[in-house]
C-alpha cells in the first residue's frame, strides 16, 4: 500500500495480508515489536476519539514510533492554512500522517501533496481502520468467504468500509436500513453483487454476524430527532438478534447508545464481541502501520 484511504482502494490480497497480520498481533504482543524504531507519526483528530487515538498511539509506541499527536486548533488545515501546504510541511517532518477528519476530501488532497503515506482514521466517506478490526474479529468467529453479516442501521462510513471488506473477502453483506439512509450506490456496486440493500429486517434472518452503528454519527447531533423517527424499527434487541443464526455473533464499533440503536441485552449478550472488536483496533493497526512502513 502507498496510503490507505478506503477499503475501496484495496485489492483481495491486500485485505487478506491485514487481516491475517493483525490476528498475528493478536496472539503474539512481541510479534514485530520494535519494527518501526526511529519512525516519526503523525495523527491528526478534527473529530474527538477513544479507541482510534488510544489504539494509534499504542500502536506506534509497541512497533519502536513516534506518535504526534495533532488537532484542528492547533493546524486549522482548511482555514488556517490550505491543506497542501499542510501536506507539504508534515512530509519534512514525519514518514507518516493518519487523519480522522469530517470531509474525505481533506484526504484526498493530503495523499496528492504528501510523499509520506497517508492513512484514513475516519471520514464522511470510509472508516477503514474500524473495518480491519471488524473483518479480523468475524473472521476470529468463522470463515469471511461464505458467512453472512447483517447490518442493521445508518448507511454511513461504518458500514461503506464494512461492506466493501465482506464482499472483497468472498462474504455477502446485507444492508437493512430505512428508506433515504442507504449506503451510496457506488460503492455498494463496488461489491460486485455481494452487497444487497433492504428496508426489511427478514434479512437478518440466519446471518453469522448482526453489526449495528449509532443512527445518528458526529455532526449530525442536529438530526437525531428526526432520525430516531425514522430508525424505529431498527433497533437490534433480542428478538432481533434471535432471528439470526443460532450461533450469529453481534457487533458494534462503538460508542453505543444504549437503549437507542442497541439494547443492554444484546450489547451484554454472550454472544457479543463488542469489546473483542474494540481491542482489536490494536491489533489492525498494528498491521496497517507495518503495512505501509515495515
Amino acid at each position: 500500500m502507498n496510503d490507505f484511504l478506503g477499503i475501496a482502494d484495496l485489492e483481495r490480497g491486500v485485505l487478506e495480508r491485514l487481516v491475517e497480520s493483525a490476528s498475528r498481533f493478536r496472539h503474539d504482543r512481541s510479534f514485530r515489536s520494535g519494527a518501526l524504531a526511529g519512525a516519526r507519526i503523525g495523527l491528526f483528530f478534527e473529530k474527538p476519539s477513544t479507541r482510534t487515538r488510544v489504539s494509534s498511539e499504542i500502536a506506534a509506541v509497541d512497533l519502536g514510533a513516534h506518535p504526534v499527536v495533532l488537532g484542528q486548533n492547533e493546524v486549522g488545515i482548511g482555514s488556517r492554512e490550505a491543506v497542501r501546504d499542510v501536506a507539504r510541511v508534515l512530509d519534512r517532518y514525519l514518514d507518516l500522517v493518519a487523519m480522522r477528519v469530517f470531509d474525505h476530501r481533506v484526504l484526498v488532497e493530503m495523499a496528492e501533496h504528501a510523499d509520506a503515506p497517508v492513512v484514513n482514521l475516519l471520514s464522511d466517506i470510509e472508516h477503514p481502520c474500524q473495518a480491519v478490526a471488524d473483518l479480523q474479529t468475524i473472521a476470529e468467529h468463522c470463515e469471511i468467504a461464505g458467512s453472512v453479516v447483517a447490518y442493521v442501521g445508518d448507511g454511513n462510513n461504518v458500514c461503506h468500509s464494512l461492506m466493501l471488506g465482506v464482499a472483497r473477502l468472498g462474504g455477502r453483506m446485507r444492508v437493512v436500513s430505512p428508506p433515504g439512509f442507504e449506503p451510496l450506490d457506488d460503492l455498494v456496486a463496488g461489491g460486485e453483487g455481494r452487497i444487497t440493500v433492504t428496508p426489511d429486517i427478514e434479512a437478518v434472518d440466519g446471518a453469522d454476524v448482526v453489526y449495528t452503528d449509532v443512527w445518528a454519527s458526529m455532526g449530525q447531533e442536529t438530526e437525531a430527532s428526526e432520525r430516531a423517527l425514522a430508525f424505529a424499527g431498527y433497533r437490534v434487541d433480542e428478538e432481533l438478534f434471535a432471528r439470526a443464526g443460532p450461533d450469529a455473533i453481534f457487533l458494534h464499533c462503538l460508542p453505543a447508545h444504549r437503549g437507542e440503536e442497541v439494547t443492554d441485552a444484546v450489547v451484554d449478550h454472550p454472544r457479543s464481541r463488542v469489546f473483542d472488536q474494540a481491542e482489536n483496533r490494536l491489533h489492525s493497526m498494528k498491521a496497517i502501520l507495518l503495512d505501509l512502513l515495515g
